[in-house]
């Protein structure tokens, strides 16, 4: 009898949960923010540009309205600046021996730097097989690092040259091309920088009884912004890529809000310049303790049918975790299916904001309906808002919401991430 009960009282809280999502997240507020976020007057919203601001500003609107906090500080902007480097010039000497400049690869942040060898960096030594895995592992440390290369890299070592945006960072890391063991050593490089600043926008509903928990709903805000006209239209408005995600964010924020029962902590992010390099991903990450990140929603254009049809979506890297178990089992008789990710091939668990937390052993998953063999509009000027159906949309975020209630009640936490996975 008392197990008759307790079945009871859980659809019950399903059921209502479910009420409350269809009061929360309806097709007619979908379209009012997809209409915002979409629009021309946000200039397809490139990373770096006015336009991405104005949906920032807008973004940040919407979290404070629904009763958000801060993540951090007293804003919902999570600020950071992006450095774009040109070599201006490099030399290196070796126990007084000048070399080749073109055998020196210096990453900093400053705009002249000269390093010796008493100024105690860590002096490294790479070689065999696991070569490029050290180096990566250098590239991704906080010290002050000089590393020396086997020629054996020497077809590759060009290759390690900022040219590409990059973080500023409070260290610097020189690789030298060479078998050398120097007393000492003298390495001078000047660089200009062109600087951008950017922001993701952050919110979140503290948890009650287990707070240092963590639970991330994200999807990317930026797009490509303006391109060559064709048929005079020149903006890429990017309406399933992703401000149907970013809408999502805002719906299910308001939506746990209005539910208050969130055991763990429940964070919402709007990240920028996923479409350069994912960048914003990656400095919200740098920003927690992946350990206490105990899933991650990212949700990625979800504004059209998949290739099941309506009240269906994918996640990717669904065997890499139980997550997508535990959403399904939380949507038993709902009617809506979650399914493997049916393309492959194409790498997408590595190729959205999901992925830098993933690589931490985080439950990081995207959730996604884009047919990615044949999305008409993907990277289009034609990804515009009446391409999507609000009312699948809508169903679909509903179905997210009521599928992770176990997780934010705590009752339920998905398996990490194992490193040899991500092979």
């Amino acid at each position: 009898m008392k197990r008759y009960f307790l079945v009871l009282a859980l659809v019950g809280n399903l059921v209502a949960c479910a009420q409350k999502a269809a009061d929360v997240i309806n097709a007619k507020e979908v379209e009012r923010i997809e209409k915002v976020l979409a629009a021309d007057d946000m200039l397809g919203r490139k990373a770096g540009t006015p336009g991405i601001d104005k949906a920032a500003s807008f973004i940040a609107d919407e979290f404070k309205k629904a009763g958000l906090q801060p993540l951090q500080g007293s804003s919902f902007l999570q600020e950071f600046v992006m450095l774009r480097p040109k070599l201006i010039s490099v030399k290196g000497e070796m126990d007084g021996k000048e070399i080749d400049p073109r055998n020196i690869v210096v990453i900093t942040s400053e705009k002249e730097l000269k390093v010796n060898e008493k100024m105690g960096y860590e002096v490294q030594h790479f070689s065999g097989a696991n070569m490029m895995r050290d180096i990566q592992a250098t590239m991704r440390s906080t010290k002050n690092v000089i590393a020396f290369l086997d020629t054996s890299f020497t077809r590759n070592f060009a290759r390690l040259a900022p040219r590409r945006p990059a973080f500023k960072t409070a260290n610097n890391i020189i690789f030298v091309l060479g078998d050398y063991n120097p007393k000492e050593f003298t390495i001078k490089s000047e660089y200009s920088f062109e600087e951008t600043k950017m922001a993701n926008v952050v919110g979140m509903i503290p948890g009650k009884s287990r707070k240092a928990e963590q639970v991330v709903f994200s999807g990317h805000y930026d797009h490509l912004g303006i391109g060559q006209p064709v048929n005079g239209d020149s903006i890429y408005n990017g309406a399933n890529d992703d401000a149907a995600g970013t809408t999502a964010i805002i719906m299910l924020a308001k939506y746990y809000k209005a539910l208050a029962n969130n055991e763990r902590t429940l964070i919402f992010a709007a990240f920028t310049a996923e479409e350069i390099g994912g960048f914003g991903s990656q400095y919200f990450s740098k920003q927690l303790d992946p350990q206490q990140v105990v899933a991650m929603f990212n949700i990625e254009m979800i504004g059209t049918e998949s290739k099941w049809g309506k009240a269906s979506a994918y996640i990717t890297g669904f065997e890499k975790t139980n997550m997508g178990e535990i959403l399904q089992k939380n949507l038993a008789g709902s009617g809506f299916t979650f399914y493997p990710d049916p393309y492959t091939t194409q790498n997408l668990f590595y190729r959205s904001d999901n992925a830098t937390l993933a690589r931490l052993g985080v439950p990081a998953h995207t959730i996604s309906t884009s047919k990615m063999d044949s999305e008409p509009n993907y990277h289009k000027l034609s990804d515009e808002i009446g391409t999507l159906d609000m009312q699948n949309m809508a169903e679909i975020i509903k179905s997210i919401a009521v599928s992770a209630t176990g997780i934010i009640a705590g009752k339920d936490t998905p398996t990490r991430v194992k490193p040899e996975s991500l092979n």
